[in-house]
């Protein structure tokens, strides 16, 4: 299994993408969420990867920072069966209110023509909170991180020798404790450094800071911790601030990933 991170973003950066990423494994691709426009098309193709071998999508929620990117995608496909130049189907998970979300505005705006594939070659599978679906040939765990804003899920894939779960965009809380614990991989959000959260309120957002994700890793026993959903005021030296943190509070892997980072080997 191979991780890219498409874009390491929170909603408001400038100079690196929206949070988003991919997994593969031999020839099956799992896209998580899409950031905030056309510029997830740039994004796959700098990675080397292409837009029509992303045939399964999870998408996280419905803010601008994670699903429009997912339109841009959709209407590649729809155009493309159109023209006779895609074949087969694919398919967009996520919770109820992210797959209508996405069902209205497609067929608002895609031609007719092209929002016809809709439900014929593109399917939408609503996922519910705890709900156990096979993904790119892993089982996949969907959990509701119960979010004081949108409704969001986080998901938990199981590995051939652990797991791997992704918390969202929001900081990890008690009831995901199942899913997070002994996991040899955690995606979490870490919005901004602890010695700034003055500076970046983090709080008020409802995000967390490097110390919080740190010792939330350390404390629920994570081999591998990647931070995301950062600010971007500092891109040259952010790698290294946020490990000089990080690392007061958690003795495990910690990796700062930039925009178009991969990890191999999962």
């Amino acid at each position: 299994m191979n991780l890219t991170i498409l874009g390491t973003g929170n909603a408001t950066v400038t100079h690196c993408y929206n949070t988003c990423f991919v997994l593969d494994e031999g020839d099956q691709y799992l896209l998580i969420d899409g950031g905030g426009g056309n510029g997830l098309l740039q994004q796959l193709e700098k990675a080397h990867l292409r837009w029509r071998d992303m045939r399964t999508v999870f998408v996280t929620h419905k803010h601008m920072d994670h699903l429009l990117g997912i339109l841009w995608l959709m209407r590649m496909m729809c155009q493309s069966w159109r023209r006779g130049t895609y074949d087969g189907e694919a398919i967009i998970y996520g919770h109820e209110e992210v797959v209508s979300l996405l069902h209205v505005m497609g067929n608002a705006l895609l031609s007719s023509k092209d929002s016809a594939f809709l439900d014929d070659r593109l399917h939408f599978v609503t996922v519910s909170d705890g709900e156990t679906q096979q993904l790119i040939g892993h089982d996949v765990t969907f959990f509701d991180i119960r979010s004081t804003k949108a409704k969001q899920f986080g998901f938990s894939l199981q590995l051939s020798d652990g797991k791997l779960t992704c918390c969202g965009d929001e900081p990890y809380q008690p009831w995901e404790e199942g899913y997070v614990r002994d996991s040899k991989w955690l995606l979490h959000e870490a919005f901004c450094l602890d010695a700034e959260a003055h500076i970046f309120h983090p709080y008020e957002k409802h995000h967390s800071t490097v110390k919080d994700a740190c010792e939330t890793a350390a404390r629920m026993g994570v081999q591998n911790l990647i931070l995301y959903h950062t600010e971007d005021k500092d891109l040259t030296h952010r790698r290294q601030r946020y490990y000089d943190e990080g690392h007061q509070y958690y003795q495990g892997n910690l990796y700062i990933p930039d925009d178009l980072e991969l990890f191999r080997n999962l």
